[in-house]
């Protein structure tokens, strides 16, 4: 069986401490002590995801607020001052959040963490609720994987399986998650792409081109493209 890439669902955080809009500014406090962590999704009445507020929020409310007149208020954009001016999750939470699939895959998320220089995500339902968090140490989990896990999905599930190459042709080996292979694909499309799958293997770290590549296919014209 071949296996897919992981999904979000396989590496979240459930159950997810989160919180109603209108809980406190105390009540977050304390809660972010009580379960360490930095950040918790808010809830509307239907419990669907409709913000976060982090100890970063909370930490803006008191810097500004003993800051009121001096020269860094001065410096705030001023959606900042009236959320320090908030007492409610509601009032202080970052609205326009975004969230993941429990279906997307972990490169799916990685890569809305990296543009959008979030640090965790909330996971919703078809229906927008919440039923999980992954953060970027969840993602990083995938790493994890050990090298003889990485090396018998590329040889058997992607080279065998998806390529249908026997897998006698290449040599793979694979080293805290670094992964060479060696070997004469028969096209250097096949060779491509290969290398292109074998990228996308969860646990891998990089791989290491060591092809003995053939020369460009021949078009029916005889002329090289």
């Amino acid at each position: 069986m071949i296996t897919m890439n992981v999904a979000v669902k396989d590496v979240m955080t459930t159950p997810v401490v989160a919180v109603k809009q209108g809980a406190s500014f105390k009540e977050l406090a304390a809660l972010l002590r009580k379960y360490r962590v930095s950040a918790f999704p808010v809830l509307d009445d239907d419990q669907k995801v409709i913000g976060v507020v982090s100890e970063a929020d909370l930490l803006a409310k008191e810097a500004l607020n003993v800051d009121r007149d001096g020269a860094i208020t001065a410096l705030v954009h001023h959606k900042e001052l009236k959320k320090a001016r908030g007492v409610t999750a509601g009032d202080l939470m970052t609205s326009n959040v975004v969230t993941a699939k429990p279906d997307d895959t972990v490169e799916q998320a990685a890569r809305l963490m990296y543009h959008l220089q979030v640090k965790r995500l909330p996971v919703v339902d078809a229906g927008g609720h919440l039923v999980g968090i992954v953060t970027r140490t969840d993602l990083l989990t995938v790493f994890d994987r050990p090298d003889r896990e990485i090396r018998a999905e590329i040889v058997d599930d992607v080279i065998m399986h998806e390529f249908l190459i026997d897998p006698a042709l290449f040599t793979v080996t694979v080293a805290d998650g670094v992964v060479t292979i060696q070997g004469t694909p028969e096209t250097a499309d096949l060779g491509g792409n290969l290398m292109n799958r074998i990228r996308h293997v969860s646990g891998v770290v990089a791989v290491r081109d060591e092809l003995r590549w053939p020369p460009p296919e021949r078009s029916i014209a005889g002329l090289y493209f």
